[in-house]
């Protein structure tokens, strides 16, 4: 999806409240005011549920605009991101399946899930193989990935930032898919959802240094690739005296190319990666960006699960 276009749709036969993207790999169900991006291949699964959140439609008052955010933020009442949550599932037809989402700590920790928890659980990233349950990840900037494995009916939904990308989170849930279920990664599906773009997320040069010392390919995942330790030949000319230089000048850093690249390098076949341009930064029309709005932002919900037998 271009990241400065609103969704086009295609001409042809389609499901009620579906609108096709010009990205055929993406689509954009729409029920009720309530946005959901999807993936076409995720989509065609019966027994699979998934759907990434948008603005739009919700009960939540932000800057005199109705917005769905559902995530519990100091701006906003639990009962308004509880009834925004209840109308994202109905929309999606996930309304008997249990939300399992995560109190978000920027880890690679991945819990497996057979039930749902009596409390959140501290982690980045969920896996399980249990009908009934809707794994979720919350986003306003960082990258959401939703993993499914068609053939031994599992799922995962990973949130990465930069934190999550350099202890490379993805990868060790792939590790725990096949140390559970015996995925084979050149099976999985993976859907790299809405995200600030390389476009827009600047990071210090600390930030490189650490992606650097961890992986060969981090030059490519920087607009203009510098730690902040090279020589200034003409240094000199500010006639700054030694120790107050100003700092390095920000590099831009793009996520979803570190994550996809991750996604492959992992064993997954390039088909099955399908990765949204929209960016949260440029988009908040359409997304929610903490970058852009600071903490009354709202937050995105990427949800992924496999439904009961009764519910296909």
């Amino acid at each position: 999806m271009a990241p400065t276009k609103t969704v086009a749709a295609k001409r042809g036969v389609r499901p009620p409240g579906v609108h096709s993207s010009a990205h055929a790999a993406w689509a954009e169900r729409k029920v009720r005011g309530i946005q959901i991006l999807q993936v076409s291949a995720l989509a065609k699964l019966p027994w699979l549920v998934h759907g990434f959140s948008t603005r739009p439609g919700g009960v939540s008052l932000l800057n005199n605009e109705k917005v769905l955010n559902l995530g519990f933020t100091e701006w906003d009442n639990r009962e308004n991101v509880l009834e925004n949550r209840r109308r994202f599932q109905s929309a999606l037809g996930a309304s008997g399946l249990e939300l399992i989402s995560l109190k978000q700590i920027h880890s690679d920790v991945i819990h497996l899930f057979d039930a749902a928890p009596a409390e959140p659980c501290r982690g980045d990233a969920s896996v399980t193989n249990r009908p009934g349950l809707l794994l979720g990840v919350q986003t306003a900037d960082c990258v959401p990935i939703l993993l499914v494995d068609p053939k031994k009916r599992a799922v995962a939904a990973v949130h990465a930032g930069w934190r999550g990308t350099l202890q490379r989170i993805v990868v060790k849930a792939i590790g725990k898919m096949q140390m559970q279920f015996g995925t084979q990664p050149s099976s999985l599906l993976a859907a790299v959802g809405p995200s600030i773009g390389g476009c827009c997320y600047e990071v210090g040069t600390e930030v490189a240094t650490q992606f650097h010392s961890q992986f060969a390919e981090a030059p490519q995942w920087f607009d203009e690739f510098r730690t902040g330790d090279e020589p200034n030949p003409i240094q000199w000319l500010n006639m700054m005296p030694p120790g107050h230089q100003p700092p390095p000048k920000n590099v831009l850093l793009d996520l979803r190319k570190a994550n996809r690249d991750q996604l492959l390098g992992a064993g997954l076949r390039a088909p099955n990666i399908f990765v949204s341009d929209l960016c949260t930064a440029c988009r908040r029309d359409l997304l929610f960006s903490y970058r852009k709005e600071g903490p009354q932002s709202g937050r995105l919900l990427s949800v992924i699960g496999i439904r009961s037998a009764g519910n296909r």
